[in-house]
């Protein structure tokens, strides 16, 4: 699926995107640095229902939120991470095998964490306020 949004029209994206790939647990999005990930990611919690504030787990590596339609959410950012090893540490495994939704921000840094079947999100930069989103499942 591809879907070019503009900052006007995120919710839906953040719709479209939900009811194309709530069928996979893991998330995996990925994009250059400002390309949007956290901005999805936020969209996506506000079409869950999340009530508490969502923002990039940067230095705590793994926020939860509660949604009344999906349940825990697992947001999770690896960017300041070196290794897979040092991911299995901060707990990042644990949430993937959870059975809860979870949301990976920069998923390269420990691909091998990730499993069999995930929804893979890229974000492409187009200009100031639009971005162009391609959603894939992987089996």
């Amino acid at each position: 699926m591809e879907i070019s949004i503009h900052k006007n029209n995120i919710q839906e994206a953040a719709t479209r995107i939900w009811n194309f790939a709530k069928g996979e647990k893991v998330w995996a999005f990925y994009g250059e640095m400002g390309a949007g990930k956290t901005t999805i990611i936020k969209a996506l919690c506000a079409f869950l229902e999340v009530r508490e504030p969502v923002s990039s787990p940067t230095f705590s590596i793994i926020n939860e939120y509660q949604s009344p339609i999906a349940g825990t959410l697992c947001h999770m950012d690896l960017y300041r991470l070196k290794d897979e090893q040092e991911a299995v540490q901060a707990g990042v495994e644990d949430c993937i095998y959870s059975g809860n939704y979870c949301f990976i921000e920069w998923p390269e840094k420990a691909p091998g964490l990730l499993p069999h079947s995930f929804a893979e999100i890229k974000l492409e930069f187009i200009r100031e306020n639009e971005r162009s989103i391609s959603v894939k499942i992987h089996h």
